[in-house]
């Protein structure tokens, strides 16, 4: 049986290591386990039980402090990427995916990782080929996509991560449980009508009408780019959020062909006792 990941990617500040941490504790709560990986090689702290930590192979101040290599942030933690990417046996071994096993590998915030470089596709090949079913889980925080000018770019900015990862792909609004005065906006943007949002838009965004009128009427068209709210404060949007992420990785389907599969051999051989009797 394969092993299954989620990617969870995203800008920075878009609740990710929250997610990982909350996810880390409902599984807990429904008796399932699962390891959370921390990829970020410019994390400072996080509230999950982490099973692998890039830290230990190469960090964000490592580099920084590198006298050589003269790179800021940026270039840092692009660098530090890239050094995980020529050392993916470190990162095998330390993971040791076995059959069934569920991660949760919460990535850098850095979005050019996602839709101008190749490193994070080059990991995404990578799990595939140690027999991962691997899906990309886009954060995005509410406050940002109820404001409609954000909301173009975050769209954009998902679609783009979308079609560089080629996984299966769940856009999730974060931070929902901070906004329940502006719940009314927040449901539009869920199920979003690109008419209605250039008639009510800015003057920036009238200026540009056509451009967003056919920006949206693309994506509503083709169903590209929709966001489930999640609310950490609600057990019920919690659970239909990783009821969404488990089926976009077939997880339980194997589990459901192998029990099958014990049964029907109990049977056979329980025909087989009945044949010798008679």
């Amino acid at each position: 049986m394969p092993a299954y990941a989620q990617i969870v990617v995203g800008p920075a500040g878009s609740g990710k290591s929250t997610y990982c941490h909350m996810m880390q504790q409902h599984f807990q709560v429904l008796g399932r386990s699962c390891r959370v990986i921390n990829l970020d090689p410019a994390a400072e702290t996080y509230k999950y039980e982490a099973t692998v930590d890039i830290r230990e192979l190469i960090s964000i101040e490592d580099v920084m402090d590198d006298e050589e290599l003269h790179l800021g942030p940026n270039g840092g933690l692009v660098f530090c990427m890239e050094y995980l990417t020529e050392n993916f046996e470190w990162l095998h071994e330390n993971m040791d995916p076995q059959d069934d096993d569920y991660y949760i590998i919460d990535c850098p915030g850095q979005i050019e990782l996602y839709t101008h470089l190749d490193v994070m596709k080059v990991f995404v090949d990578k799990l595939k080929s140690w027999d991962f079913r691997v899906g990309a889980v886009y954060l995005m925080d509410s406050q940002f996509l109820v404001e409609r000018g954000k909301y173009i770019s975050g769209t954009m900015a998902a679609l783009s991560c979308m079609t560089k990862l080629e996984v299966p792909h769940m856009n999730i609004m974060t931070k929902i449980d901070v906004l329940r005065n502006a719940r009314e906006e927040i449901d539009n943007y869920t199920d979003p009508s690109c008419y209605e949002r250039v008639e009510n838009a800015t003057k920036y965004t009238k200026r540009y009408a056509k451009l967003v009128d056919s920006l949206f009427r693309v994506i509503d068209d083709y169903s590209l780019v929709n966001f489930q709210p999640l609310d950490s404060s609600d057990e019920n949007s919690i659970n239909y959020a990783l009821a969404i992420i488990d089926t976009m990785l077939q997880w339980g389907e194997d589990q459901d062909v192998k029990v099958r599969d014990e049964e029907e051999r109990d049977f056979e051989n329980e025909m087989d006792e009945l044949n010798l009797n008679d």
